[in-house]
């Protein structure tokens, strides 16, 4: 079979998105890639999402952090945005995910996006509503482990 001529082949744009959630949560690339598209069916409907045709290419996570490369096609960048979101759970765990950038290739998507170090969460004891107790803590972010959930808090919350 051949390939179709340049000016026909399909144009793609790739989002870098930054995902975060608790640090005990574990997710996998097909439990995301499910979760966009079913994201995508509601808000867009069938031929809405067919149109977008999203698709996870690149996926890491652990620790309550991770990225993702999201393929979508050229021209349908607004409405892939809309639906990335709109996500708001995965595998009924919390999840905030951030578009950081777009571009026309997953090399520079990948340089220009994702190339940056990622911070190591660190664990550590701090004193938190009165009392000494382990946390995450990555960056200026905390996460405290309070009962069955964790907390939420920043550096000047826990000092």
């Amino acid at each position: 079979m051949k390939h179709l001529p340049k000016h026909l082949q399909p144009r793609w744009r790739y989002l870098a998105v930054d995902i975060e959630s608790w640090p005990d949560v574990e997710m996998g690339r097909d439990e995301f890639q499910r979760r966009l598209w079913y994201s995508a069916q509601n808000l867009l409907g069938d031929a809405g999402s067919a149109d977008l045709d999203l698709s996870v290419i690149r996926f890491e996570f652990g620790g309550g952090d991770g990225s993702a490369i999201v393929r979508t096609r050229r021209g349908e960048v607004s409405r892939a945005r809309a639906v990335i979101a709109a996500v708001d759970a995965v595998h009924d765990h919390a999840v905030g995910l951030r578009v950081t950038g777009v571009s026309g290739t997953i090399r520079a998507c990948e340089e220009k996006y994702m190339g940056r170090g990622r911070e190591d969460p660190e664990q550590r004891h701090v004193a938190f509503e009165g009392a000494d107790q382990r946390a995450t803590v990555r960056g200026s972010r905390v996460d405290v482990p309070v009962e069955e959930a964790f907390t939420g808090a920043t550096i000047l919350d826990c000092e």
